[in-house]
This record gives structure tokens, C-alpha cells and sequence, in this order.
């Protein structure tokens, strides 16, 4: 009767699968950073692209501090995201629509690597791996920062620009509603200092 196969096992098959995906993912940065019109934006993914180099490193620390022969596993999740991101960006958006759809696209990626990188820490403790669960932890740490800075810029006003745009009768209303939210502030100072 043949093993089945442990947790290392399947250890080792996550950090081939991701190894394989950070390296699909320095392929697709420069083509999101090229797709992207905000200047914020193009240097969020450019300078994540060089983050992302350094993940395809670390990994490769992890197998090597490991014993094990340096190589991936196709991983069809990132290859899935980076598919839905080349067709956002075959799709004719204005400026604003196609920087809040390539932030998704991020964010997809950046979900789907902060679910691995977290389960490969906990099973890297789980089996006593310490020193490589230290290292896909600086991993995990600067993916969840990635992901805070596209929510950044998505909040920053990039989704609002694409927003107005899309329903500009909503942003008329809501420049009217501003303008007497401050008259009515206004008019009730000037009541509370009489």
C-alpha cells in the first residue's frame, strides 16, 4: 500500500504553486503599471512588481533551506486573476473606469496571495519550520501592505473619479447637498454666536 501523503507534502505543493504564481505575476505588473493612466497608481504596481521579485526569491530560500530542488507548480488561480486582468484591460473604460478596474485585478491577486502566504506560515510553524515561516511572513506582511495601498487608492478618489463619470447627475447632487450642508453649518454658527 502506498503513503499518503502529509502535510509537508502538501507544504511543499502550495509553495511550488505560489513560487509559480509570484513569477506569472512579474510578467503581468508591467502590463497593469502600463494600463494604468494614474501616475500613483502605475508607480503602486511598478513598485510592487520589485516587491514581487523579492517574493520569488524568498520562496526560493524556503525550498532551498528545506532541501528541496527549486521549482514550480503552474497555478492556475493566478494564471485565472491574470487572465480576468488582460481582459479588463481590452476593455474600452474611460481613464477612471479602467484604474478602478485594474485595482480590483490587484486585489484579487493580492487576496489570493495573502490565503496562501497565511496558510503557508501557519503550516511552516505547525511543523516547527522557523526560519521559513519567518520568511513567508515578511512575505504575507507586504502583500497585506499591498493590499491596503490599492484600498488606499481606490478610496483616494480613483473609484469616486470613475463614479462621477459614470452618473455625473449623482455627483451635481451631491456637490448641491456640500454646498448647503455648509450654508446650514454656517447659518447655525452665526445663530450660536448671537
Amino acid at each position: 500500500m502506498a503513503q499518503s501523503g502529509t502535510l509537508h507534502d502538501a507544504f511543499l505543493n502550495e509553495l511550488r504553486d505560489i513560487y509559480d504564481g509570484e513569477k506569472q505575476l512579474t510578467k503581468a505588473l508591467p502590463k497593469m503599471a502600463k494600463a494604468a493612466t494614474s501616475a500613483v497608481l502605475r508607480d503602486a504596481f511598478q513598485s510592487h512588481l520589485e516587491e514581487t521579485r523579492g517574493h520569488v526569491e524568498r520562496v526560493e530560500q524556503v525550498l532551498e533551506g528545506l532541501g528541496e530542488k527549486v521549482r514550480g507548480k503552474h497555478c492556475d488561480g493566478i494564471e485565472g486573476i491574470i487572465d480576468e486582468a488582460s481582459s479588463t484591460m481590452g476593455e474600452d473604460f474611460d481613464e477612471a473606469t479602467m484604474d478602478a478596474s485594474l485595482i480590483a485585478a490587484g486585489q484579487r491577486a493580492e487576496h489570493y496571495e495573502i490565503a496562501a502566504y497565511g496558510t503557508l506560515v501557519a503550516w511552516a510553524r505547525a511543523m516547527g519550520h522557523t526560519e521559513q515561516a519567518e520568511l513567508l511572513q515578511e512575505t504575507l506582511d507586504e502583500e497585506k501592505a499591498a493590499d491596503e495601498k490599492l484600498t488606499s487608492l481606490a478610496e483616494g478618489g480613483i473609484n469616486q473619479d470613475a463614479a462621477d463619470i459614470a452618473h455625473p447627475e449623482l455627483k451635481q447632487q451631491g456637490a448641491t447637498r456640500k454646498t448647503q450642508r455648509g450654508r446650514s453649518t454656517s447659518r447655525s454658527t452665526a445663530s450660536a454666536r448671537r
